[in-house]
């Protein structure tokens, strides 16, 4: 245990793109619930700009350094070296106690070993994710196991993923499982009678009987794959006119001129620009299925009781299988047609796949963050309380 309560603690915040943000946010804002103890530092590499942006300016999160490292056609190469060497002259710069970092994106990993360069200590929010295949997903799965290997305090989001990391040689005393703070993030934006910047999404919902959701983006989906979900979802467009099918559509222009070549003169699937963090949730909310390769929605789902088909071989969070709120579907026509004709013909298979309790957190894991940084830093006396899945 840390024993430097004689001045405050400071905390460097590293995140550079979208879901970072989510899910840094109620950490950040937790944070400065304790301005006598707490002084924090949000830093952004803006590996991606423009949808990073989305949500700094969604949740009023005030940037102390942006980096700005975002180059047209960039490499993972070029987002790690950049990262590293202006991440060395901040930290040289505000002598941080401690770098949080998030997940498992190019700037986790980044931020990590810039860190550890300069022995400040890491804490890694959402560890121990893992599907012990190198490539799936990509760069993800390396990028969460080389920051466990760097990190000194572990935020686990469930008791499985505490588990795995103690498999691999973490001790238990330096693991904390504290739920996702997705959930806390997510739980913020829902709004009852929630109206959308599209009306398309205001009018088509209202005048559709189902509501299907579908998001991709994964490295691994480009190409033969993604044509594939395409053609399903125009089989199941045609088949289901009572339905409606909306699509946002990721920025990368790969994946943008797949799905408009398969889909857009088809009329009940509606094409969406992405939406904001906001808009997405309600979006959710009021989904019939939702069918993705997102990490992020896995979680978010079963909070609102909304069956999954994951568009992956593998998924990292195997808690949303394992209580029945998701299936993993990978990218088969076939397999993708039979799930979603099982949800929309049969009632009672689609309430075996609506979860009764999200196994990801309760809201509170942002507090139970902070809470544990204060009690290793001896500003609170009492170990916080861990999050428990099947409470």
């Amino acid at each position: 245990m840390e024993n430097k309560k004689d001045k405050k603690i400071k905390i460097a915040f590293v995140f550079g793109t979208r879901p970072e943000a989510i899910k840094m946010f109620p950490v950040i804002r937790e944070a400065k619930e304790y301005p006598h103890w707490l002084t924090p530092f949000v830093i952004l590499t803006a590996q991606h700009r423009e949808m990073l942006d989305q949500m700094i300016n969604l949740f009023q999160i005030e940037p102390d350094i942006d980096l700005a490292i975002m180059e047209q056609g960039q490499s993972l190469s070029h987002i790690n070296s950049s990262s590293l060497i202006k991440l060395e002259e901040v930290f040289e710069k505000i002598l941080p106690d401690l770098v949080l970092v998030q997940g498992d994106t190019t700037t986790t990993f980044s931020g990590a070993l810039a860190a550890f360069y300069q022995k400040i200590r890491v804490g890694h929010i959402e560890a121990g994710l893992r599907t012990f295949k190198k490539y799936y997903p990509f760069p993800e799965e390396i990028n969460r196991r080389l920051t466990t290997v760097l990190a000194d305090y572990h935020f686990p989001p469930t008791p499985l993923a505490a588990k795995l990391l103690e498999k691999e040689g973490i001790e238990r005393e330096n693991i904390f499982v504290s739920g996702n703070t997705v959930i806390d993030a997510f739980l913020l934006m829902l709004e009852s009678n929630f109206q959308f910047t599209d009306n398309r999404i205001n009018q088509f919902r209202d005048s559709h009987e189902k509501v299907v959701l579908v998001t991709m983006h994964r490295r691994e989906n480009w190409g033969k794959p993604l044509e594939n979900v395409c053609q399903a979802l125009l089989s199941i467009s045609q088949r289901y006119k009572n339905i409606v099918i909306f699509f946002p559509l990721h920025k990368n222009p790969i994946i943008r001129r797949v799905v408009h070549k398969h889909l857009s003169s088809q009329s009940n699937i509606i094409l969406l620009e992405p939406l904001n963090y906001k808009e997405m949730a309600n979006l959710m909310a009021f989904s019939t299925i939702i069918l993705t390769d997102s990490g992020g929605i896995q979680e978010e789902a079963p909070a609102l009781g909304k069956p999954v088909l994951i568009l992956r071989e593998e998924t990292e969070r195997p808690e949303v299988v394992s209580i029945g709120a998701a299936r993993l579907v990978g990218t088969d026509q076939e397999a993708i047609n039979k799930e979603v004709d099982k949800l929309l013909k049969n009632p009672v298979y689609y309430q075996t796949m609506v979860a009764k309790k999200s196994p990801y957190g309760d809201g509170l894991a942002a507090q139970r963050i902070v809470r544990y940084i204060l009690y290793q830093y001896q500003y609170l006396e009492e170990f916080p309380k861990e999050f428990d899945s099947k409470r």
